[in-house]
């Protein structure tokens, strides 16, 4: 039995090789994460674990926790606990860091680093270890930096060029003194460094007199454990922690392992799906492969084979059919890994050198997942074919589903279709993240029942094609009776498709229908006509909103400065406003009191009053982190939203308490309104920094379209995998069917059917199908998007379901196409069938 297996395989090698090539993208896809993701993050704990070298104990200030009415704060790393630090027995050197966002603009005025990965520093002494000058001396006040040499060599600069370059808003622009290199992880993926002396450094990032961290070097001899216990004994518990280098490393490793993972994860459940509409292809195939061996298979049972025995012969197929798209699978996905990190390069997103990892475990799961995914979805068919009585099967008797097994696979479809209808219309109740594991489990019973009714819905749906079809006469209309011939064969095809498109068409209504929302969002809640911002969201220097209110043209400006503090023995962040313009710069619906920030007036959104069990007219005390209090009242009660919430009060009342001012951003009204020229005013005044937008409303939402219509793009492009393997899917089964058809076709051809008229029959045959599957994943998407989006109008009230019509018909068009394109090959290989031959084949 185990020959005759093999034997098999190999007699059909042409109709196992769409098979072959869908496990196989699938198991390339899979294979292709787990390289590309170990291969980053390889590269990355590598780049960064150099960064430690050259520390044995990091000495970092420790967190005062909030207790009562005391607002918690990190302690401060002063002078003095460096030289303490210094003095411990086994200590070699101390170094007092200092580091900080610091933007670089190229000669062109563009950011460098893509402003996540700007970062600014202090150089430490003449010949500090840890960045060693190339070119120039070190950097001496403010105006002098020291640059690194990555950035110096992409941006074109040299030692004694000027560079614009921003801290917090304002343009500083000092004169580059040297060039070093540096093992910084950030640097080596495309970010910048920037270094001041070590006053400048404590004075641009807030940091008078003080460190971020005090990095420790022992003396030959002295273990990085000894030096920490040193220092524990030498430092106050209460104001500092102690890490050894070691651990810095191999927590640094965990985060960048942890951060890979949800991309790894996310790649992941693409790849699934891929695999999950390739189990539809292969179970589709072992069902035809099955039936058109049926009298081989009852001979063999005639013969003696036992029914395990048969089913073990298909299992084996499914085997070496598995393992060879397994292997093939894991090349393909080499490739892919190498290929993405390329494409990260493309993007401009530059990643560490370092070799392409492909672990034992890749290759493991490669060949597990091709292997048990392919005999998992042969199991059926097998275990089909071996139920049949061999007189029964010789005889074809065999061939139609009973009365019995329609009605139950029908009635547990739409049981299955029920309840997940149900379980989402009631999730859809729910608040918030409450319904969403209830959402997921009703989408699953929905798609199961629904595919477990494709073969009941495919009559009613193909038949609804009928008048169009006899446009094409002949062909069209035993096309129409070959798509619902085999109902089940029929739904298998059309379901690997359908999965595709309901995904697509769900994520498509949930982004267009988002992104209206927060439109509608941001035109209803800001009278502002510009906000202005840190370009990765950092906080702005005060002096930005200081430039902004003395534009010429601007009428009112507000900056929104956040500042923590202790209610009710509670953490409650306050936001500082301009009182007497904040009124003209918002439209918030106030539900109690009225919209007036004054003094001790504050202004609350609803779900912190809720909280609080606040009313228009309470009073309640505010403990700031100066550890000074104030009575404050709440003057009336807004309804927040995505852009605007929380407690507002008058920022003469807030800044006296803060020792750091920082705003996150500004917002800015107009004489004219919104104009080019206006925005370049605003512009022009703040320096030209290629750190802070300046944006509109518009821009807001175009902001926010950005990020839908990347990842709208990045769903596609991996969806698009699942669209490929359908696609093979329809080729296969109509390859097959034509092979199984051959009598038929050669028939049809003697009796007068052309060539061009067969081509036609399998063409439309195929777009019948195509389309069907499209039309039930255009309809289920819609379902689910407006499923998902009742689920986030409890968080957002301005919801509003937007139904993308042009891009559903397009969708649909797309369906259309491939079932054109698929039937190219099985049309042309119907229409060269030797009639003669056909008629005579078996």
């Amino acid at each position: 039995m185990f020959r005759t297996a093999l034997r098999n395989v190999l007699a059909h090698k042409a109709r196992l090789l769409m098979t072959v090539l869908a496990v196989m993208l699938g198991v390339a896809f899979v294979s292709g994460t787990l390289v590309f993701t170990n291969t980053i993050s390889d590269a990355y704990q590598k780049s960064s674990a150099k960064g430690f070298d050259r520390v044995d104990v990091a000495v970092q200030p420790r967190y005062q926790d909030s207790k009562g009415d005391k607002v918690g704060k990190e302690a401060e790393l002063t002078q003095a606990l460096l030289k303490k630090s210094e003095r411990v027995p086994g200590a070699a050197s101390a170094t007092g860091v200092v580091t900080g966002f610091t933007a670089i603009a190229d000669k062109d005025g563009k950011l460098i680093g893509g402003g996540w990965q700007s970062e600014g520093g202090n150089y430490w002494g003449t010949n500090d270890p840890r960045y060693p000058l190339t070119e120039g001396h070190a950097p001496h006040g403010r105006n002098q930096v020291l640059i690194d040499s990555r950035t110096a060599e992409r941006a074109g600069y040299k030692v004694g060029d000027t560079v614009r370059i921003s801290v917090d808003g304002p343009v500083l622009t000092p004169v580059i003194s040297g060039i070093f290199t540096t093992d910084d992880g950030n640097v080596a993926a495309g970010g910048s460094l920037a270094l001041f002396d070590t006053p400048t450094a404590q004075s641009l990032f807030g940091k008078k007199g003080t460190y971020d961290e005090i990095d420790v070097t022992g003396k030959p001899g002295t273990g990085q454990a000894a030096l920490k216990s040193q220092l524990d004994r030498a430092l106050p518990h209460r104001l500092v922690e102690t890490t050894t280098g070691q651990k810095l490393a191999d927590d640094q490793a965990t985060t960048i392992a942890q951060g890979m993972s949800s991309m790894k994860q996310g790649l992941l459940v693409f790849a699934g799906i891929a695999l999950f509409v390739g189990t539809f292809i292969i179970a589709n195939t072992f069902t035809m492969l099955v039936a058109q061996r049926t009298r081989e298979l009852a001979l063999l049972r005639a013969v003696g084979a036992s029914r395990r025995q048969v089913t073990r012969s298909v299992l084996v197929e499914a085997f070496v059919v598995g393992a060879v798209a397994g292997v093939a699978g894991l090349a393909a996905g080499i490739g892919i890994g190498a290929g993405l990190r390329s494409l990260l390069g493309s993007f401009g997103a530059t990643v560490p050198d370092g070799p392409l990892v492909i672990t034992s475990g890749t290759v493991a799961t490669a060949l597990a997942v091709g292997i048990v995914i392919t005999v998992l979805a042969a199991w059926l068919p097998g275990r089909r074919a071996a139920k049949i009585p061999p007189v029964a099967a010789m005889s074809s008797v065999h061939a139609r589903a009973t009365t019995k097994s329609l009605v139950l696979r029908n009635t547990i479809g739409a049981l299955f279709s029920a309840a997940g209808v149900a379980v989402i219309l009631a999730a859809t109740t729910m608040n918030g993240s409450d319904g969403e594991a209830p959402m997921g489990l009703g989408a699953v019973l929905l798609i199961i029942g629904v595919f477990v009714l494709t073969p009941l819905l495919s009559r009613p749906l193909i038949a609804a094609a009928a008048p169009v079809l006899r446009v094409f006469g002949v062909s069209g209309k035993l096309a129409r009776q070959n798509s619902v011939r085999n109902p089940r064969r029929t739904a298998a095809t059309a379901s690997a498709l359908m999965i595709g498109l309901t995904l697509i068409t769900g994520m498509t209504v949930m982004a267009g229908s988002l992104q209206k929302s927060i439109d509608k969002m941001a035109s209803s809640a800001l009278r502002a006509d510009y906000v202005v911002s840190m370009a990765n969201g950092n906080p702005l220097s005060p002096d930005v909103a200081r430039k902004v209110a003395a534009t010429d043209g601007v009428t009112a400006s507000s900056p929104l400065r956040n500042a923590p503090s202790r209610i009710g023995g509670e953490t409650e962040y306050l936001t500082g406003v301009t009182g007497a313009a904040i009124g003209e710069l918002t439209d918030l619906k106030v539900d109690q009191g009225t919209f007036a920030v004054s003094g001790t007036n504050a202004v609350v959104d609803d779900d912190t009053a809720k909280s609080h069990h606040w009313k228009a007219g309470s009073h309640f005390t505010a403990h700031f982190q100066d550890g000074e209090k104030a009575t404050l009242t709440v003057a009336g009660i807004y309804e927040g939203n995505e852009l605007i919430r929380g407690i507002m009060l008058d920022n003469r009342t807030l800044s006296p308490h803060l020792s750091d001012p920082a705003d996150m951003q500004v917002m800015v009204k107009t004489a004219d309104g919104a104009s080019a020229a206006a925005k370049d005013k605003l512009v022009k005044a703040l320096g030209a920094n290629p750190a802070i937008k300046v944006q509109d409303k518009q821009d807001l939402s175009d902001d926010i379209a950005k990020m839908f219509t990347l990842m709208l793009n990045m769903v596609y492009g991996l969806l698009g995998m699942a669209v490929i393997v359908a696609v093979l899917g329809v080729i296969n089964t109509l390859a097959m069917s034509v092979f199984e058809r051959s009598q038929e076709i050669g028939m049809l051809r003697a009796i007068g059917l052309d060539r061009t008229s067969v081509k036609r029959m399998v063409r439309l045959e195929s777009l019948v199908i195509s389309l069907f599957g499209g039309v039930l994943g255009i309809g289920l998407g819609v379902f689910f998007g407006w499923a998902a989006g009742e689920l986030l109008g409890t968080k957002m009230p301005t919801y509003q379901l937007v139904l993308p019509w042009s891009r559903m018909a397009l969708f649909l068009l797309l369906a259309g196409l491939v079932g054109i394109l698929a039937a190219l090959w099985p049309a042309r290989r119907a229409a060269r069938l030797n009639m003669l031959t056909a008629i005579k084949a078996e």
